[in-house]
Formats: structure tokens, sequence, C-alpha cells
């Protein structure tokens, strides 16, 4: 019991575990980003996918074949290492110096990083192909009869799907979005491949600095396992709410 007792004192310590915090942060702030993102981009293409016009539908499927079809990292490498070959050394240059603006005594606007950049980017994309297709299974969940009668009140095609059809179709594919959520938490800990100091890379420093691996990880996935299980309780309440809800409504 000692033992144990100094293991964790030594993994609590401040300054390590201010190394992992800052880390939980980063990860916590992408994560939203990319799903905020992946949503919205989600929609727009789940709306494309679903329609009757090939300009449309075919590039939605193209996007989806590509971004589902290849692994993440393979993106990832391609954003950050691929991408800035061919853009000019100034610009690169420009992309990797620390930028900010300050608006007033108390606040500084920073310019994200480059590996910031590349992996809000490259984790929305390869996160809306994988979120629209939910979307778009709610989509058809919804009934004909609420298409009908959104043209009947004088509704056009995308009126009808903005006010009627997505609202449904969202609520009905909450639970597997809450899902994919998960997946984006997770995987953002791939972009410690290209340098982003999120909670896996910090964990990883803080092994390399003190030798104690299991120390180390094992915060970091409590930190995750955290994070997962207040989306479910999120989820859990939402889905809930939205039952009791329908409940009063009969």
């Amino acid at each position: 019991m000692t033992e144990f007792q100094s293991i964790l004192g030594q993994m609590l310590a401040p300054k390590y575990l201010g190394w992992l915090v800052d880390g939980l942060w980063l990860t916590l702030l992408l994560s939203a980003i990319v799903s905020v993102l992946s949503t919205l981009l989600g929609i727009v293409i789940a709306a494309a996918r679903s329609s009757q016009r090939c300009f449309l539908s075919l590039p939605a499927r193209g996007f989806l074949s590509i971004f589902r079809n290849t692994p993440l990292l393979a993106q990832l490498f391609f954003w950050y290492f691929g991408v800035s070959s061919l853009l000019p050394e100034s610009a690169v240059a420009w992309l990797n110096t620390v930028h900010s603006l300050a608006l007033g005594p108390y606040l500084k606007l920073t310019w994200p990083s480059f590996e910031l950049l590349c992996a809000i980017f490259g984790l929305s994309l390869y996160s809306a192909a994988y979120v629209s297709e939910e979307i778009r299974a709610g989509m058809r969940g919804v009934a004909d009869a609420q298409r009908l009668a959104a043209a009947a009140l004088g509704l056009n095609r995308w009126q009808g799907l903005r006010y009627v059809i997505l609202p449904q179709a969202i609520r009905i594919a909450l639970p597997p979005l809450l899902g994919q959520y998960m997946n984006i938490v997770k995987n953002t800990s791939l972009t410690m491949t290209i340098g982003l100091a999120e909670l896996s890379y910090t964990s990883r420093q803080v092994e390399a600095q003190t030798f104690k691996t299991f120390q180390a990880f094992g915060v970091a996935t409590l930190f995750y396992i955290a994070t997962i299980a207040l989306i479910e309780t999120m989820g859990q309440l939402i889905r809930r709410r939205q039952k009791l809800a329908g409940n009063v409504q009969r």
C-alpha cells in the first residue's frame, strides 16, 4: 500500500500533471471544433448525397469514397507533409511562426499552429464522411408524409429540408452521432504523429521524462474514459428529455 501511494504521488506531481491537463485541454478543444465542423459539413454532404441531381450527388459520393476508404493517419500525413511541400517556403515559415493579436490589455488572440490547423482540417474531413452517413440515415427515417406536408405548405425542396426534414433527421440520428463524436475524441490521439501536443503526445512526454510508463499512460487513459463517459451521460440525458417530451405531446 505504501509503495502504491508513493507511485501515485510521483504521478500526481504538479509539473507532470500539468502537462497531462494541458494535453487534455487541447484534446477537448480539438474534439469540439472537429465535431462542430464535421457536423456542418456532414449535413451538406448528406443533403447533396440525397439529391436527385447528379452534379450534387456524384461529388458527394466521390467525397465519401475517398475519405472513408483511406486511413486517417495517411490523410493527416498528406495534409501535414504533402500539402506543406506544395506551399511556398515563405508561406510555410509564416504558418510555423507564432502570430498574436492583442485586443485590449487582457485579451489576446493567437493564430493556431500549423499542426493544429492540419489536425482540424484532416479530422473534420475524415469525420464528416461518417457523420454525413448517419445524418442521411436519419433523413431516410423521416416519414414521406413530412415531405409532402412541407410541399403542401408551399416550401420548396431546400426549405423543407432545412425546416422540416433535418431537425427530425438529426433527432433520429443522435445516438449514432454521439458514437461518432466519441470516435473523434479517440481519433485525436493520431495527431501526435504530426507533432500536436494533445493528450497522447503529452503522456508520451511524461513517460520519457519520468520513465513511469504505467502512470503516464494510466492517467491519460482515465482522462479518455472520463471524456467518453461524459459524452455518454449527455447523450442519455438528451434521449431521456426527448422521450419525456414525446410522452407529453401524446
